[in-house]
């Protein structure tokens, strides 16, 4: 037999290129931790550092070379690869992690022949047992090479309706940004968009007021009209509830949906029209892709890890965490709560970047602004603002006036005014300094946008 012909197949180059765009782009791993596994690698010091950067994928910690060495170290394998020399080769290699499906599809190529290969021998040296009839044989080479054919990576044939779906739904989205004159995804909220132009990939949204303003019920109904109005309905959304149950949330998104009173809804107290309604409303909650996460103790390694899984599970579009101050910063090595919120926020916008999407996150203002005669709020007002203010893209307040009057007026023969004020007091890609107008239906939870002139 030809010598060069019985060498095992594998392609060393592609593995290190593999390993190397790794380390260029380390949210490659997103998608190469499903695509590809440890046992692809013929080198078993490649295998080695894939499973070591594996491993600090998982823990949420960054894929470098002193946090690659010191993984080997600590697990006593570093040795067995070359040592520290053998490391640095690898992030010393000049590849772009544009190319990583091509390295990709190298590794898994040679794999596979390996695999292929394994298998096969086995088969042969089973087809010599005597105790193993012909039917059960021929069953155990069709299970095997099915197995194996799962494996390869083909192309197959598109049904017409799947391309004609496709192209609707391309031409339906790009209808509406036309229409509303958007680049990003949609809020529902026609003057929003038209000052945000659109909530925008790798953005950081801060949503601040005072306690009881609304802040929660607004980021619910931007919630659903993001799920609802962008994708042709089929956008993803994330919503992290770190002080109210997700039981809560929904109820809320009910009653604005069907106009139907919250307190009627939690009590079940309602009559047969809004039963009705109820049930539509359910219909059409349930349709649209939401998902949500109300773990109390919520760390911002615990909501990037999440995420990370949802898109590359379902995709993700958009997410709202009610609210910053609440995810927990204990872990982080901050020396003050001021410095754990600045670390929040920081890695809050990581993640928008890395996930190119818009991050609603919820914040709480400090009490100065009961201190004041002028209750609107300011940048100077948000609580533990560390780099709020600098990480994010846009920073919004929400603003009642009846809030303030409601003693005053208690005794009023009017009823309190509805009017509510979102101020964008910061805005990277837009009008910023404006105030947007808006009623608050407390008892629905619900805003709807109003023109200054109406």
């Amino acid at each position: 037999m030809n010598k060069e012909m019985a060498i095992v197949p594998h392609n060393i180059e592609a593995e290190i290129a593999v390993l190397g765009s790794i380390v260029l782009n380390e949210s490659l791993m997103v998608e190469l931790q499903d695509e590809i596994i440890p046992d692809d690698f013929y080198d078993e010091r490649n295998k080695t550092i894939y499973k070591a950067m594996l491993s600090l994928y998982n823990e949420n910690k960054n894929i470098d070379i002193t946090s690659v060495v010191s993984h080997l170290e600590a697990s006593n394998r570093l040795a067995s690869i070359g040592g520290y020399d053998y490391v640095a080769s690898i992030f010393n290699y000049n590849y772009t992690s544009m190319n990583i499906q091509t390295y990709l599809a190298l590794v898994k190529e040679a794999s596979l022949k390996r695999t292929a290969i394994q298998k096969l021998g086995q088969l042969t040296q089973q087809g010599y047992d005597p105790t193993l009839d012909a039917n059960q044989y021929l069953t155990r080479i069709e299970e095997t090479i099915f197995d194996l054919s799962k494996r390869r990576k083909t192309s197959e044939f598109t049904y017409i309706q799947t391309v004609a779906e496709r192209v609707q739904k391309r031409i339906q989205e790009e209808s509406i940004r036309i229409q509303e004159d958007i680049t990003g995804i949609s809020t529902g909220y026609g003057n929003l968009n038209k000052a945000t132009l659109g909530f925008q990939p790798e953005q950081l949204i801060i949503l601040a007021a005072r306690p009881a303003m609304g802040k929660s019920a607004l980021a619910m109904n931007i919630a659903v009209n993001v799920a609802q109005y962008n994708k042709n309905g089929k956008a993803v959304v994330a919503v992290f509830s770190l002080e109210m149950g997700m039981d809560q949330l929904v109820e809320r998104m009910i009653a604005s949906e069907s106009n139907i009173h919250l307190s009627n809804i939690r009590t079940a107290n309602m009559d047969g029209t809004e039963i009705r309604k109820f049930t539509m409303a359910c219909n059409k909650l349930s349709s649209l892709n939401i998902y949500f996460d109300d773990s109390s103790t919520t760390t911002i390694e615990d909501i990037r890890a999440k995420c990370r899984k949802q898109k590359a599970s379902t995709g993700l579009d958009f997410v709202v965490i009610d609210y910053l101050q609440l995810i927990d910063g204990s872990s982080s090595g901050a020396k003050s709560r001021q410095e754990e919120v600045s670390k929040i926020s920081r890695g809050l916008k990581m993640m928008a970047r890395e996930l190119q999407i818009p991050v609603l996150a919820l914040a709480q203002l400090s009490r100065e602004v009961e201190k004041r005669d002028d209750k609107k709020p300011i940048m100077a007002d948000l609580r533990d603002s560390g780099s709020i203010e600098q990480d994010a893209d846009i920073v919004t307040f929400l603003y009642r006036e009846d809030y303030y009057r409601k003693d005053k007026d208690k005794d009023a023969e009017q009823p309190i005014s509805e009017e509510a004020i979102l101020n964008i007091a910061k805005n990277r890609s837009g009008s910023a300094g404006i105030d947007l107008d808006f009623v608050f239906q407390g008892r629905y939870s619900k805003f709807k946008e109003i023109d200054k002139g109406e």
